[in-house]
């Protein structure tokens, strides 16, 4: 009988707290999203189980506990290894043809970073996050979940859990956010100017375009050089013709593998003890702020360079918008939304690649910028 006793003593049933059911919900509501929605199931599916693990009291499931989800934390993510593999296979998988048959589409997605800067200093003036806390946050509104739990590892460990969840939230929600962002900052005419065919690209260039500009991007500013690197490198794989098994490896196996393991880490990390607080909330917040503003900020400046331009190389400023970095998923956003305002006249999937590839490049220059102005240990 004792023996039974101290066996219900000791089981988690016992040890549930309010907290613990909490985060039960959300981990379901994020698993829900994934597997009805669609919303970036990939990921919201190792994450919400993640959330699960962590909260099973006496698991030691947590990434703050001395158990697996704890090395995986210190091995895969405090060392920097899983985000810049992520981005190694995010470079297997990205045609920069666009973006280079378009080169001034570069700016936009130069522009679309504004969001990520305004929302670092909201979050320090507004809601009093430390200087490295604010950059950790600011980088969700690069809508690039790799870059935001890599930079978060770096400056703000102990808000990993909200912040990744904030990244690919509104990752996932670009199809809700967007449209009226573009209907709003956008005139009909605008919206119906048709793009003309990009620039032929020489197989030379993309060849020499991820040697010339991961260099380049890493000797400015060293810090963004394991994801700009990683990147790169990546999409010289898949641009070289001779690294077929390389590239098949890449973009397929070895990134699923530690997507899986990255998902269940970042899950790991969102205790109740950790998550269920006034910070959590008020990341949610700066980081839909920060993606509104990244948004209207390619838009934007699509429509300030449209002043200098003919009207025969008038750019469609809804392919702005795209200048995140969450791709394909912006750009074609971008295409549905301007085919149903045009009664499908216009489809700029190929211009709105080039901005948001560029997205991608300019999120990891963002995240090197913060870590060589704020720092990280």
């Amino acid at each position: 009988m004792d023996t039974f006793l101290l066996l219900i003593q000791n089981s988690g049933f016992i040890n549930l707290t309010s907290g613990n059911a909490g985060m039960f919900i959300i981990a379901g509501v994020l698993i829900y999203l994934a597997i009805t929605k669609g919303y970036e199931p990939l990921l919201l599916i190792p994450i919400g189980f993640g959330t699960i693990l962590a909260n099973l009291p006496l698991g030691e499931m947590g990434a703050y506990m001395d158990g697996l989800m704890n090395f995986i934390y210190r091995v895969g993510i405090k060392t920097e290894l899983l985000p810049p593999v992520i981005f190694m296979g995010v470079g297997v998988l990205t045609d920069f043809r666009p973006l280079l048959g378009r080169p001034i589409t570069f700016l936009l997605g130069a522009a679309a970073q504004v969001g990520i800067f305004s929302a670092a200093l909201g979050a320090a003036y507004l809601f009093g996050f430390t200087p490295q806390e604010s950059g950790a946050i600011g980088i969700i509104g690069g809508a690039d979940g790799p870059t935001s739990i890599f930079l978060a590892s770096k400056l703000a460990p102990h808000l990993l859990g909200p912040i990744a969840v904030a990244a690919y939230s509104y990752m996932s929600l670009v199809p809700i956010i967007q449209p009226p962002i573009m209907r709003l900052l956008t005139t009909k005419k605008e919206r119906g100017i048709d793009m003309p065919q990009a620039q032929p690209v020489s197989q030379r260039a993309v060849i020499l375009f991820p040697i010339i500009t991961g260099s380049l991007a890493s000797l400015a500013i060293p810090s963004c050089a394991p994801l700009m690197g990683m990147l790169m490198f990546g999409n010289l794989l898949r641009e070289s013709g001779v690294t077929e098994r390389l590239k098949k490896t890449a973009g397929g196996p070895l990134v699923d593998i530690v997507t899986i393991f990255l998902g269940l880490t970042v899950g790991a990390t969102m205790d109740a003890q950790h998550f269920l607080n006034w910070q959590t909330i008020s990341i949610l917040i700066m980081g839909g702020v920060a993606f509104s503003f990244s948004t209207a900020g390619g838009l934007l400046f699509a429509k300030l360079i449209n002043l200098f331009l003919s009207d025969e190389k008038k750019i469609n400023p809804c392919i702005g918008a795209a200048g995140v970095s969450a791709v394909p998923m912006a750009a074609r956003v971008v295409q549905t939304f301007v085919s149903k305002e045009t009664m499908g006249r216009v489809n700029p999937l190929m211009p709105a690649m080039g901005p948001n590839v560029a997205g991608v490049i300019g999120s990891a220059v963002a995240a090197g910028v913060f870590l060589s102005v704020l720092g990280g240990g």
